[in-house]
């Protein structure tokens, strides 16, 4: 069974220009092309197209996909490869969670600066947005 590109977007709910773009940069395999010159692919895009849409959904930058699914095409090599790229995954998450979680601290103080008693000329809101040195901790 093949599929026309929109076909192939339906089923993965990847966008026609993401799915081109993925095309382009040879994360997919070039499609098969009928004599009108239309893109028709095949399971095994498919299947690709659903791991790549579910390593972007993980957060997985491009380079690690694409080795990811080098790794993929060589199934009796180690897995360590793989790992790592979990890993190092894993720990930018909490990075980010771990700063998440300071901006959350710095605008939860922020919006509690103002009560319903204060014009804009003295709203502590838009002082606090506007000099970063009256935030309490590094965000």
């Amino acid at each position: 069974m093949d599929f026309s590109i929109g076909e192939l977007s339906k089923r993965t709910g990847v966008k026609v220009p993401t799915i081109r773009y993925y095309e382009k940069e040879g994360l997919l395999n070039a499609p098969i092309r009928t004599e009108g010159n239309q893109r028709r692919f095949l399971q095994a895009d498919l299947e690709r197209l659903g791991f790549i849409k579910h390593c972007r959904d993980l957060g997985l930058p491009m380079p690690a996909i694409r080795d990811l699914i080098d790794l993929s095409q060589h199934p009796d090599r180690p897995c360590q490869q793989a790992d790592r790229i979990a890993a190092d995954q894993l720990k930018a998450v909490r990075q980010r969670i771990a700063h998440l979680k300071k901006l959350e601290t710095e605008l939860k103080r922020i919006a509690s600066c103002c009560g319903d008693d204060h014009t804009v000329a003295d709203c502590n809101v838009l002082k606090a947005f506007g000099d970063h040195s009256l935030c309490r901790d590094e965000h």
